[in-house]
């Protein structure tokens, strides 16, 4: 299943049909984008919107009758629903590529790249290739790529129901998430509030998050947690981690994307006091420094579990630095070593 997953390669159909369908979107959103004088993310969203209801929708006469017929023969030439949800995912991100730069979108709302969440989307098929149903929640969904990529795996190795849910404060943002996993014909739960005030969502046996880093700026809402500062504002990817712990089921697993340097920071004692009384550390990958433009922007993938439900803290925890991607052999050897840590410690049956 690691080989599928790690050196999948695309048809040459799948190929062309992304290629298409990102036309398709790129050029009907930068077309709308003029017409309606707005933002190229508003413009997606409105086309995404066109695409699902198969029409061309008009306000105050905007976009005019020449426009409409234009975009009525662009949209007919990728017939995006008969296309599987991995092609139109990936146009999908294709378009949200384009969107980082031309709306010049912060850091912290930009999308997970497909080759992290694939690592982390296939870690999660591995812990939950045992359940019949699951319920999954994405803390920081964003444009939801992440989310919907750990879907798509999820439903190759569970063969019940799958219930997820993603929560994000920004309204834009959910709505391309929306807006995707629509597309996709994958059925998620958007949920619009701070993920740090009291969640609108039932509790989840999985969850996963690539975490925003800084400081969050609601520092009463961040005084009921232990991770909080003592003096100043928090960071918000510690207030979200321990968020996540109280979050899930009992025995629940939470995969996050995090700083390399997360546990190796000044501010980090609250954390590392609030962690070992309230979850397990599993493990922690370093992913490849070749990803990142410089070693202060590394990031790792952090494996935390809640007690309860026979869990219980693994005798090794799983610690390492994935080689580099361009390794094949390297790379298949590394998670081949994964899988074999995750039999032998989490997958066991008192785990």
């Amino acid at each position: 299943m690691c080989y599928v997953i790690f050196t999948r390669r695309r048809s040459v159909l799948s190929q062309e049909q992304t290629e298409a369908l990102f036309k398709v979107l790129d050029q009907s959103t930068t077309t709308l984008q003029k017409v309606l004088e707005t933002s190229y993310l508003d413009a997606l969203i409105e086309t995404g919107d066109n695409l699902l209801n198969g029409t061309v929708q008009v306000e105050d006469g905007r976009p005019d009758e020449q426009t409409v017929a234009q975009l009525t023969t662009l949209y007919q030439q990728a017939p995006w629903q008969s296309y599987d949800a991995e092609t139109v995912r990936r146009a999908i991100q294709l378009v949200l590529l384009k969107a980082i730069r031309v709306d010049e979108i912060q850091a912290n709302h930009q999308l997970t790249p497909d080759t992290i969440a694939y690592i982390m989307g296939y870690l999660v098929t591995r812990l939950a290739h045992r359940k019949h149903d699951l319920t999954l929640l994405d803390l920081t969904v964003g444009t939801g790529n992440l989310l919907t990529a750990v879907v798509s795996q999820l439903k190759e190795v569970v063969p019940g129901k799958i219930t997820a849910y993603g929560v994000d404060n920004d309204d834009t943002l959910l709505a391309i998430a929306q807006l995707s996993s629509d597309l996709q014909r994958l059925p998620v739960e958007y949920v619009h509030q701070d993920a740090l005030e009291p969640l609108l969502v039932p509790a989840s046996d999985l969850i996963v998050a690539d975490l925003p880093i800084g400081y969050y700026p609601v520092d009463e809402n961040a005084q009921g947690y232990q991770t909080r500062a003592t003096e100043g504002h928090s960071f918000v990817h510690h207030l979200l981690l321990e968020q996540a712990i109280r979050q899930l089921t009992p025995g629940g697993v939470g995969v996050f994307l995090v700083p390399s340097q997360l546990f190796q920071t000044q501010e980090a004692k609250g954390l590392l006091k609030w962690l070992p009384k309230n979850a397990y550390l599993q493990g922690l990958l370093n992913l490849p420094k070749e990803l990142f433009a410089n070693a202060n922007a590394q990031k790792a993938i952090l494996i935390l579990q809640k007690p309860g439900a026979g869990a219980k803290q693994v005798e090794q925890v799983m610690l390492g630095e994935f080689p580099s991607f361009k390794d094949q052999s390297a790379f298949q050897k590394f998670i081949a070593e994964i899988v074999q840590w995750e039999e032998q410690n989490l997958l066991t049956d008192n785990a």
